[in-house]
């Protein structure tokens, strides 16, 4: 069955077209049920917060420091990434912006990283370039770059753009309050097998058919070299190309640049595995209108990586709220953005104020 026949079309009224029902529970508690029998809900839970401005998701990685396992995270705020670290979530201190060996000019968010065997970091970063192009310098054209760290982040060497909107996609007219096309908002997980890494990413394309959350993969043997060899998830294929557009997870109901008062359009996945459930859970923000508001947060549940058509419907789990939801895993040594148990911090914008907690049949 082909992607987005799995998937349904998200209406305009604020829920999934289809046999699902969004049950809201009282007060702090919404619960979501998926068709493959994996739930999630929030818990109102005392606030913690990552110790930075932040404008991004913010990817956290355990690493092992004179014999001792530490924390890491990276925030980052216009366009300049900072780092935290601490024995716990709870005591991250913020010790400054990263370093640089080589750098792509203009903004960089770090939205993702997936440590190696041998300590090394691997990041995949949101770069935004000026809208240029459209004489519109105030706007943004945003593409997705990679870079690796031998020092737990502190310093970082560019490894290239690894995907960009193809050429005339811009919407040089569009009253998008941020972006007039591009492609960025990327999460990363690597499979299970380590043979791949997937960049769950979101793209503004002028073309409606093509805005929302699109896939693309790079093979983990070409970490260190990763320009020009994402395959992009197109028309139920994988195919070579890092300026192709892939086919959405759901398609836009009502897109971005059409000068109207309102959208519907996913964007900003994000993605972990879960130990509990024993499946990836991926998080997103769904757009309302072109200033990118907020009509909620999303979850979908899947067994694999490599099958995009896996993916169950997303629901709502949240109403509103902040942008850029993550969870960070409550297991010392081994939670983090991309691996979690049965319950674990749910962050908005960095902020956390409640636990998510998963269930299954």
């Amino acid at each position: 069955m082909r992607f987005s026949n799995r998937w349904s079309t998200i209406s305009s009224s604020g829920g999934p077209v289809g046999p699902i029902v969004l049950a809201l529970l009282a007060a702090a508690t919404i619960s979501a049920q998926s068709p493959r029998a994996s739930s999630a809900r929030l818990l109102a839970a005392p606030r913690v917060e990552l110790p930075a401005e932040i404008d991004s998701s913010n990817p956290a990685v355990w690493s092992l420091v004179d014999g001792v396992r530490r924390l890491f995270v990276i925030s980052s705020w216009g366009g300049v990434p900072v780092r935290s670290t601490g024995a716990s979530l709870e005591s991250l201190k913020n010790t400054g912006p990263v370093s640089f060996v080589s750098h792509p000019g203009h903004g960089v968010w770090f939205e993702a990283i997936v440590p190696a065997d041998d300590g090394t970091w691997y990041g995949y970063y949101h770069h935004e370039r000026p809208a240029d192009v459209c004489g519109r310098p105030d706007r943004q054209l945003p593409r997705i770059g990679a870079m690796r760290s031998s020092d737990h982040g502190l310093t970082w060497e560019d490894l290239g753009i690894v995907l960009d909107a193809p050429d005339g996609t811009e919407a040089c007219q569009s009253s998008n309050r941020f972006v007039l096309g591009g492609v960025g908002d990327v999460t990363a997980m690597l499979d299970a097998e380590a043979k791949d890494v997937y960049l769950y990413f979101s793209q503004y394309s002028r073309h409606p058919e093509e805005q929302g959350v699109a896939i693309a993969r790079i093979a983990w043997a070409d970490r260190d070299e990763p320009a020009g060899k994402a395959a992009v998830w197109r028309d139920g294929a994988w195919l070579p190309g890092a300026q192709l557009s892939g086919t959405p997870l759901v398609r836009a109901t009502q897109p971005f640049h059409d000068r109207s008062s309102t959208a519907n359009v996913f964007w900003g996945p994000s993605i972990h595995w879960n130990t509990y459930l024993e499946q990836y859970v991926m998080l997103l923000n769904r757009a309302k209108d072109d200033q990118f508001g907020q009509d909620g947060i999303y979850v979908a549940f899947s067994s694999t990586l490599a099958d995009p058509t896996q993916w169950s419907t997303p629901t709502r789990i949240h109403n509103g709220g902040g942008w850029y939801p993550q969870v960070i895993g409550m297991e010392s040594g081994t939670g983090t953005d991309r691996q979690a148990g049965r319950r674990a911090r749910f962050f908005l914008t960095g902020r956390s104020e409640r636990v998510i907690e998963f269930e299954r049949e």
